[in-house]
């Protein structure tokens, strides 16, 4: 079993985020904590493997936390779970090493999947001898530098593990590809892949180009950066 700390300053918030972790399979709750305080002394006290913690808390911020976690040599791993949808959050909780950025409000289901994909990491980094490049890169959001933090910052609504297919896609391409391309080689459809597409480009890890034809509009390609 997976045990975890669950941290929110409103109790009725904590109690829903409580039953939807109770309801994932392999993950049990060992406490609750609505203050950054509380939250330091039930980690140091019960020793959960993943704390779900809000950013924020009446006395500290949530990244305070997990500074203080650190430096007193805590190695649970933390997944945020907040309304924070700031740039500088984002990417300061990327450079803090969570394991995943949840905004609220969030279904059962937006949970429970990055539960099971934590759940699935740790079991291999468990069994796992030596790493291939490959196998690191995948812990690491897929590889390159860039792209843990644009896949932490997906617009509501995208998935982390579809992004994550999308930008291999977008690596093994010898070429620039369409949105329909895309979609063909991740296995979506080609409005999803477009809506992946332009958020890398946003982000910075993709670059589009036009390509014109003989008639209608030009042709939307899309490459890694």
């Amino acid at each position: 079993m997976t045990r975890v700390l669950v941290v929110d300053d409103d109790f009725m918030v904590a109690r829903i985020h409580r039953g939807f972790v109770e309801r994932t399979e392999g993950f049990e709750v060992v406490g609750t904590a609505s203050s950054g305080a509380e939250a330091l002394d039930l980690v140091r006290e019960l020793q959960p493997d993943l704390v779900l913690l809000d950013l924020y808390l009446p006395d500290i911020f949530g990244l305070e936390v997990i500074t203080q976690l650190r430096a007193a040599g805590e190695t649970c791993d933390v997944l945020v779970i907040t309304a924070a949808k700031e740039a500088d959050s984002v990417r300061a909780a990327v450079r803090q090493g969570v394991v995943g950025y949840l905004l609220k409000p969030f279904s059962r289901e937006d949970l429970e999947q990055r539960l099971m994909t934590y759940a699935a990491e740790r079991a291999r980094a468990v069994d796992a001898g030596e790493l291939t490049q490959a196998e690191i890169d995948a812990a690491f959001g897929s590889g390159g530098a860039k792209r843990p933090g644009a896949v932490a910052m997906l617009p509501k609504g995208l998935s982390v593990e579809t992004a994550e297919a999308v930008l291999r896609a977008l690596s093994a391409a010898t070429d620039s590809v369409s949105a329909s391309e895309c979609a063909e080689a991740v296995g979506i459809s080609r409005v999803s892949a477009r809506r992946y597409l332009e958020h890398f480009v946003e982000a910075g890890v993709a670059v589009v180009s036009l390509r014109y034809g003989t008639t209608g509009r030009p042709e939307r390609r899309y490459r890694s950066r």
